[in-house]
């Protein structure tokens, strides 16, 4: 709605129905400046430019669409790994200049079809609208509502259907660069969870002298600690699979063990636990000889190693995990197999 469109008693003080504009004088020395007269566009007196800007509009989101499937694309294809040299930056990552590049452009395009849009092909005519209360009356919620649809229908989205169209494909793919991005968080576990390094044969290593345990090693009333044969601490997945498979080891004297499978399960009163705590997976440190109690110093969780290692005290949902041990040929003591069940903490797909 133009200066021209608007009743001449609605006017600001100094202004008529054409645009005219007051003078300043001694009586009234701000006068408003009301507004200039309106200017069509090429776009408003042409329909040949208003396709041409429409066709501009639908090919920078068009762009944006094909930059967002490039995204999706280079995440898949290109090694992590992969190096490539960029002038003036030098060597940099591929992935990352590839996705940064694709990113961006996708952005840009979205954000440059709309605002070439509002400046080409929207209502540009400048509106004069007196202040009211801060609540609205009826009569105001009724003509917002018709101004939005006003605007609605000068923005011609229900006519210039190649615009909407595009518009709505490039805002429909480009969320599925965050969605791809979710794969960062990692790998997907697997099996991971359920298996550790322990299998049928490999020797029970002292964590201390690095030496593989004997019976004779473990005195009664004694906590040792072990990690599986063949785990050195500067290998790469250390910390993963030792957060798995430490063991700490006790020696019951046979007659004070509860637990029936626990006994099968031992050599000699030795019996092979997990280590990590079945709470929030702290390493299990404390040992007390008398009642056979093992505590986990962070939050105080308490399992009976003379009974199947289940849980007296604290908030752990479940007992320890026995790993079955035995003798191999050479006197050492050896694993017969992996942990029956997941070690550490439940876990949603724990079974």
């Amino acid at each position: 709605m133009s200066s021209q469109d608007i009743p001449e008693e609605n006017l600001p003080a100094g202004q008529d129905a054409h645009g005219a504009v007051s003078v300043a004088d001694d009586k009234d020395p701000f006068a408003d400046p009301g507004l200039p007269p309106h200017e069509p566009r090429i776009q408003d007196i042409d329909e040949r430019a208003a396709k041409r800007s429409e066709r501009a509009v639908a090919m920078l989101f068009t762009v944006s669409m094909l930059a967002t499937i490039g995204f999706i694309a280079a995440y898949v294809a290109i090694p992590a790994d992969k190096s490539v040299y960029i002038f003036p930056l030098g060597h940099i990552s591929a992935l990352n200049f590839a996705l940064g590049m694709t990113l961006g452009v996708s952005l840009f395009c979205i954000g440059a079809g709309a605002v070439h849009w509002a400046r080409t092909l929207m209502s540009d005519v400048e509106v004069a609208d007196e202040r009211h209360p801060i609540e609205a009356s009826p009569e105001v919620k009724a003509k917002v509502l018709a101004d939005f649809a006003d605007g609605a229908k000068e923005s011609a989205i229900g006519r210039r259907k190649l615009i909407r169209n595009t518009m709505f494909g490039a805002l429909a793919l480009f969320p599925l660069s965050g969605v791809v991005l979710l794969r960062d968080l990692g790998p997907l576990p697997g099996t991971k969870l359920r298996h550790t390094l322990w299998s049928k044969g490999k020797l029970l290593v002292n964590m201390n002298t690095n030496e593989p345990l004997r019976p004779s090693d473990v005195a009664v009333g004694s906590l040792t600690f072990c990690k599986p044969e063949g785990l050195e601490e500067d290998d790469e997945e250390f910390q993963t699979e030792i957060a798995k498979a430490a063991l700490m080891i006790v020696r019951i004297q046979p007659d004070n063990i509860k637990d029936k499978r626990e006994l099968e399960w031992s050599h000699e009163g030795i019996v092979a636990y997990s280590k990590i705590c079945t709470h929030v997976g702290c390493p299990i440190s404390l040992y007390e000889q008398q009642t056979h109690h093992a505590l986990c110093p962070c939050h105080q969780s308490t399992f009976d190693l003379s009974d199947g290692a289940r849980v007296i005290f604290g908030p752990a949902g479940h007992a320890l995990p026995q790993l079955r041990i035995g003798v191999n040929d050479e006197g050492y003591l050896e694993a017969l197999g992996d942990f029956e069940e997941p070690v550490g903490p439940a876990f949603w797909e724990r079974g």
